[in-house]
């Protein structure tokens, strides 16, 4: 304490007081003031109570936060669909077998002389196609007939031809079996080609035959056409051919979720793929509502993908 005279006062000023040391077990229990880690045991009851409190409020509140959000949300379709979805309407076209080896990117490459690296791809062609075996209560459609939007349509993998599990999918041969197939889009129903005198001028010529010996019911389809990426691929690729046909047909749409639904597929089988080159090859979709982007960046519309046959 120090002392300041002014006149005949006196001003005292106080100093703290250092804390006396404390043991570890006097922290933990002082038994002069009765306390445990400084509070006494009505303290840490106090406390404990009002945390208790606290936290059962927080989680009543969230509880009901989510019970609102779940009963806001349909178990049978999304809340934001087509042009209001993330998704949006332009679907995209996949291919299968698709490597799961990441580094192999989308290239199919095989040697025929060994076995082996045919029977890798044949494998994930098989294990694509197994959900497709099974039909279930799936009807068997065609376009003879209406299909209730409720129906799920089979997709018959008889139908294939050559790009069958018993032909190892031309894989063995050297000829193989690419399948394409579009994403699905709820509630997305194609516009079609249809009228044989207002296809794209850049459709390819064969496929503008294909759809002319079509009846106007059996045109309903998304057609699908493949070529070369590049010139030099063009003179490469060789023949294709198309199983069931060259389109996905209109009976399959729109995608509404139904149990058991699946993507129609194409096969394509490369006949005559010049050996020992890399072909890249470039897949697209046609529909009015299909928009089409060739760009490296930004592709839509079409999917790439290279087949290298040693």
């Amino acid at each position: 304490m120090s002392t300041k005279k002014n006149g005949n006062a006196v001003t005292e000023f106080q100093f703290p007081q250092p804390k006396e040391k404390q043991t570890c077990m006097e922290i933990i229990y002082n038994s002069k003031d009765g306390t445990y880690f400084g509070r006494t045991p009505k303290n840490w009851g106090q406390l404990m109570l009002f945390y208790t409190i606290f936290y059962i409020v927080l989680a009543a509140l969230f509880a009901i936060c989510m019970q609102g959000l779940f009963a806001s949300l349909s178990k049978n379709e999304p809340t934001w669909k087509l042009e209001s979805s993330l998704i949006g309407t332009n679907p995209g076209l996949g291919f299968r077998p698709l490597s799961e080896q990441t580094e192999r990117g989308s290239v199919i490459q095989f040697d025929t002389k060994k076995p082996g690296e045919g029977a890798y791809w044949t494998s994930l062609v098989d294990q694509f196609l197994e959900k497709y075996r099974t039909t279930g209560e799936k009807t068997f459609c065609d376009f003879n007939q209406t299909v209730n939007a409720n129906k799920v349509c089979v997709v018959d993998v008889n139908n294939f031809g050559p790009c069958s599990k018993e032909t190892g999918y031309g894989y063995s041969n050297g000829r193989p079996c690419i399948f394409l197939k579009l994403n699905k889009i709820f509630n997305w129903v194609p516009k079609y080609f249809d009228n044989t005198e207002k296809l794209p001028k850049e459709m390819p010529l064969d496929l503008k035959e294909y759809i002319g010996n079509l009846t106007e019911t059996q045109r309903k389809q998304v057609w699908v056409s493949c070529k070369g990426l590049h010139p030099v691929d063009e003179e490469s690729i060789g023949e294709m051919k198309f199983y069931p046909g060259r389109g996905f047909p209109a009976y399959y749409y729109p995608y509404l979720n139904q149990p058991g639904y699946l993507s129609p597929l194409i096969a394509v089988q490369f006949e005559k793929l010049k050996q020992n080159q890399l072909v890249s090859v470039e897949c697209r979709a046609w529909a009015n509502n299909v928009i089409y982007s060739g760009s490296l960046n930004a592709r839509t519309g079409s999917v790439t993908f290279q087949l290298f046959v040693d």
